[in-house]
């Protein structure tokens, strides 16, 4: 019996677009098939998917408001509710006020960046979480003499050499050795030809250092590029949109040319008290900082492993530059698999160590010369939930992971979860008194006492000015954490 028999003899339905394609809405065992022009789409259901930037741009305007108004908002709210009558919330003895309870906060002072001796100015402040790079100059520069770019864009080619001549010298102003000159000739290439151009580029210039790429027009082929780049011909790249490169300002050149020096071996800045020794429980000993997370896939994607990653500080006391190793791991695991793994030489039948954790740990004693005598880890994407699990799996893993190296080497461990993703929302007592210009809190602003949690250490930090007004501050260790957060 075709679809079209069954709904006329089910329901006396006669089918009008017979050509269309059915919908399945069964499963593979036990398939469904139904006519699209009989099915409708219930509204208000949540989109899980990745959202193009249009629609970003448009959640962020319909989302965000000034910090008086979302007040206004939540007081509103809170009073339409009344849940001092809620009959439920009475029987567990739940008293909700009606006003926002005052707190106490204080503001961390922000940390003296060093520049290089050569620039204008030595030394900067940031002033409310912002700085610039007028009149200074990179503390590193690093040395770019073998680049080339590839253009999968509709900008025309001579736009391209413009460009990539303009942050050329950029590159050079700000600090940098930068070679005017590519190795091999700029091109264009076809998007339909991605992996192709970019093996082309890599055989025809050896030892290439800098691979700029400006992407195609159309978004999504980010992760393309980066793949290829990173885990197949191991070369570095900077990519770049080409919206931004065809109406490109001086900013924007400085911005791309702090991310280019990062990633060829340079330094943008220090911490003036990491240089001279200042920074409390950080400069008085060797001391290693981790940042680890997890990315799972995407909501109905059972097939795709979940992502975990960990990078490191490989420098000390300046803590600057950073190694990272990633990890693949069984979907929707959060619990971080290959911190510390052991397995057995096949060969010589002996015990094998290794994970993430151990290779960092190597990393940085053969970076600086010197075993961590603290860690400090800072671990993201953590629900209260989950806190113990993680917790009591990780900080083992830790500590094997040490001892593997040496058996009686087991350094202090600080193990910090930083949380963004909260509802508490902080806002000054006297609007337009002690803010940013967006009206929030001034960055460095802690609050740890009355709304933290009543027996275990947590906080809440503000370490930026939000570009947007919808901002979130983060539990986290207050002036460590702020004092790092202002490095490039």
């Amino acid at each position: 019996m075709t679809v079209v028999q069954y709904f006329w003899g089910r329901y006396k339905y006669r089918l009008r677009f017979t050509s269309w394609p059915c919908l399945q809405s069964g499963n593979d065992s036990r398939p469904i098939y139904l006519p699209m022009e009989v099915c409708t789409i219930i509204e208000g259901q949540r989109f899980t998917r990745k959202l193009n930037e249009k629609q970003v741009t448009g959640i962020l305007r319909a989302t965000c408001e000034r910090p008086r108004d979302r007040e206004k908002s939540i007081l509103k709210m809170v009073e339409h509710n009344n849940y001092s009558a809620d009959k439920l919330a009475q029987e567990f003895g739940i008293d909700v006020t009606d006003k926002m309870v005052n707190v106490q906060a204080r503001v961390l002072p922000p940390p003296m960046l060093k520049y290089h001796e050569s620039g204008k100015d030595k030394a900067c402040a940031p002033s409310v979480g912002q700085w610039n790079m007028i009149g200074k100059k990179m503390i590193n520069g690093g040395n770019v003499q073998r680049w080339t770019c590839l253009n999968f864009s509709r900008l025309h080619i001579d736009g391209v050499k413009r460009f990539c001549g303009d942050l050329v010298k950029m590159c050079n102003a700000i600090g940098m050795v930068f070679n005017p000159m590519p190795v091999v000739e700029i091109l264009s290439a076809s998007a339909n030809n991605i992996e192709g151009a970019l093996k082309h580029a890599h055989q025809s210039a050896h030892n290439l250092q800098l691979l700029i790429v400006i992407l195609p027009d159309v978004t999504g082929h980010y992760g393309k590029v980066k793949k290829v780049c990173e885990t197949d011909l191991g070369i570095v790249s900077q990519c770049l949109k080409p919206d931004k490169v065809e109406r490109a300002n001086k900013q924007y050149f400085e911005n791309v040319a702090l991310k280019v020096n990062v990633k060829v071996g340079g330094r943008n800045t220090a911490l003036q008290q990491a240089l001279t020794r200042q920074i409390p429980l950080v400069t008085d000993l060797p001391t290693i900082f981790f940042g680890a997370d997890v990315t799972h896939p995407a909501a109905g994607d059972d097939s795709s492993p979940s992502i975990a990653a960990v990078v490191a500080s490989m420098d000390w006391p300046e803590i600057t530059k950073y190694k990272a190793v990633v990890s693949a791991q069984l979907p929707r695991q959060e619990i971080i698999q290959d911190l510390y793994c052991t397995g057995t030489d096949p060969e010589k039948g002996t015990p094998v160590h290794s994970g993430m954790m151990r290779e960092l740990l190597v990393s940085f004693f053969q970076k600086t010369k010197h075993k961590p005598s603290r860690i400090i880890f800072y671990r993201d994407g953590v629900s209260e939930g989950q806190f113990a699990q993680v917790l009591m799996y990780e900080m083992d893993a830790i500590r094997k992971a040490c001892a593997s190296l040496q058996e009686d080497y087991q350094p202090p461990v600080t193990f910090v979860v930083v949380q963004k993703r909260h509802h508490t929302r902080l806002f000054p007592e006297v609007h337009g008194k002690e803010t940013d210009k967006s009206g929030n809190i001034l960055p460095g602003t802690v609050v740890d006492t009355n709304i933290c949690h009543p027996t275990e250490f947590d906080f809440y930090l503000c370490s930026h000015a939000g570009i947007q007004v919808r901002w979130h501050p983060f539990l986290s260790l207050p002036v460590g954490t702020y004092t790092l957060c202002c490095i490039d």
